[in-house]
């Protein structure tokens, strides 16, 4: 008897470890970029300490974050469409625990101090552009972002997921996902566009990738740091291209043959990390050490880290 009794206690308390709800990360609209690139050359506030409006159409997401003032922007329940939505500068877009944007994408062009925090993302035709877009702009940071699509079609009928080019500076991404897509994340805009693209500098942190075909991701030119992010079944791995310099340091990956890999030049300083059964054939580079403080999760406890926690998950 007690044997069946401590039985059922146990089978009681892993019941209850598996229908326990995901923990949700309380965070403050006025939270500022803590980590990478987007906290250099003055930090990134966003629209912290502006007024707070909550959007539930596309008409009023448009409106909302068009102007250049200090503003935060709350998008509430599920907003469709088939286009992109310009977003100024000193602006903050935070998506409410289950908020979404379908067929929606959002625009960071040619603008300063922005922060997209929380908003999930999926199905963005190629036709209105990438889900998230980041183009001539400086100090941004993305985080908790859930961008996805589908692999059902072929892989120009959706864009990228997060495209940064155009000579992007100050870029930080942290704590997203990325999945279910065929061309994830592009950084520079082509081979040729190196007078501009050079000056790139963006942190990749804490995000999970999955299933994803290719640009996990594409770094053309300039500087990126690349630490604790999680990759699972990907066709593809980091590419290193157009002498890139990239710091690649306690990620993890499954199920990539090359999980790391140059071509035209590419360059990186990896270690730390687990590329699970795959080859990092991409040469050493010149990029040591970034720029500011940052601290790694140790590899061993990356995966447990990053993936509860990648995408939509806060609340404010």
């Amino acid at each position: 008897m007690r044997f069946f009794a401590a039985a059922s206690l146990l089978l009681t308390a892993i019941s209850s470890v598996v229908a326990a709800p995901a923990i949700v990360k309380r965070a403050s609209v006025n939270d500022v970029a803590t980590v990478g690139y987007a906290t250099l050359n003055g930090g990134t506030t966003g629209g912290s300490g502006g007024p707070v409006t909550t959007v539930t159409t596309l008409a009023a997401l448009t409106s909302a974050v068009a102007s250049d003032t200090a503003k935060v922007v709350r998008i509430s329940g599920t907003i469709t469409g088939n286009t992109v939505v310009k977003v100024g500068s000193h602006t903050t877009v935070i998506g409410n625990p289950g908020s979404s944007l379908v067929g929606v994408g959002l625009r960071v062009l040619d603008k300063t101090n922005v922060i997209i925090r929380n908003v999930k993302i999926s199905k963005v035709l190629a036709e209105a552009g990438d889900a998230l877009g980041i183009q001539s702009s400086s100090q941004v940071w993305v985080d908790h972002v859930d961008l996805s699509s589908d692999r059902d079609h072929d892989k120009d009928f959706y864009d990228g997921l997060l495209d940064l080019t155009h000579g992007v500076t100050g870029i930080t991404v942290t704590n997203s996902k990325l999945y279910d897509h065929w061309k994830a994340s592009l950084v520079g805009h082509s081979d040729n566009n190196g007078a501009e693209d050079t000056k790139i500098t963006v942190t990749y942190a804490n995000n999970y990738w999955t299933n994803l075909n290719s640009r996990t991701p594409s770094f053309r030119f300039g500087h990126g740091h690349i630490f604790n992010n999680v990759f699972d079944a990907n066709n593809d791995g980091i590419n290193t291209r157009d002498g890139a310099q990239l710091l690649v340091e306690n990620n993890v990956w499954t199920g990539a043959k090359k999980p790391l890999y140059s071509t035209d030049e590419g360059f990186a300083v990896a270690r730390g990390n687990d590329f699970g059964g795959g080859e990092n054939s991409a040469p050493s580079g010149t990029f040591s050490s970034a720029p500011y403080s940052y601290s790694l999760t140790p590899v061993a406890n990356v995966r447990s880290s990053v993936v509860s926690q990648a995408g939509q998950t806060l609340s404010f």
